[in-house]
């Protein structure tokens, strides 16, 4: 590492870091939970961009912390906003995000350590919404939490289904609030790690000037 004016007088800097795959706003590679699937390197760039459906159950999840999403709520969405397109990428706004980075409130519990686990308490997805969501073919599922799988999982059905059908997850994704329910167009682009479980991922929504700051159209 360095910082600063060098034995020949000009400015030079560069630093060194270390990360692990699966902290802050990242990538859930296939590979991370399913045999064979694809790795971060191996995902392909159309997979990562696409249609951005917003899923939003924050009502729901104001109500009950350890909330499934199932093919109900998935059902319902489709009810008031038309048809899920295949080839979308479905985020799951629970509003847990405005949370971040208290957490006791984001993850259910300030303790750090194994023995924390079992006092989670955040939403995730159902396992029959992962086979609800794969049946649409969607491109990716996205999520505000720390985990595609609530909380009080222990056997991470949701990470198992989608990653056997090769669906990359993205976990910690910031700032749904603002993206539109439908309209916008999602580009991710994780940290492309050789044989990578998963990765550093920087989210970007695109949408059109009139329906930003309105996301409830």
């Amino acid at each position: 590492m360095a910082e600063g004016i060098n034995a020949a007088g000009w400015w030079y800097a560069a630093n060194a870091f270390c990360s692990a795959e699966h902290g802050g706003t990242h990538l859930d590679a296939p590979v991370h939970f399913a045999e064979g699937r694809r790795s971060a390197s191996e995902i392909p760039l159309e997979d990562l961009i696409g249609e951005a459906v917003v899923v939003d159950v924050s009502v729901a999840a104001a109500a009950d912390a350890d909330l499934a999403i199932g093919d109900d709520a998935l059902d319902a969405w489709e009810a008031s906003h038309g048809q899920i397109p295949n080839g979308a990428i479905v985020l799951l706004r629970t509003g847990w995000g405005d949370r971040w980075p208290d957490p006791a409130r984001y993850l259910g519990t300030a303790a750090r350590g194994a023995g924390a686990v079992a006092d989670l308490h955040f939403p995730g997805l159902s396992e029959n919404g992962a086979r609800w969501l794969v049946a649409r073919q969607v491109r990716a599922v996205g999520i505000d939490t720390a985990s595609i799988d609530r909380g009080q999982s222990t056997d991470f059905r949701a990470h198992r289904v989608l990653a056997e059908a090769n669906v990359p997850i993205f976990e910690n994704v910031a700032n749904l609030g603002r993206v539109a329910l439908r309209g916008a167009w999602v580009v991710a682009l994780p940290m492309k790690i050789s044989r990578g479980t998963g990765g550093p991922l920087r989210v970007v929504a695109l949408q059109p000037r009139l329906v930003i700051g309105d996301p409830g159209e």
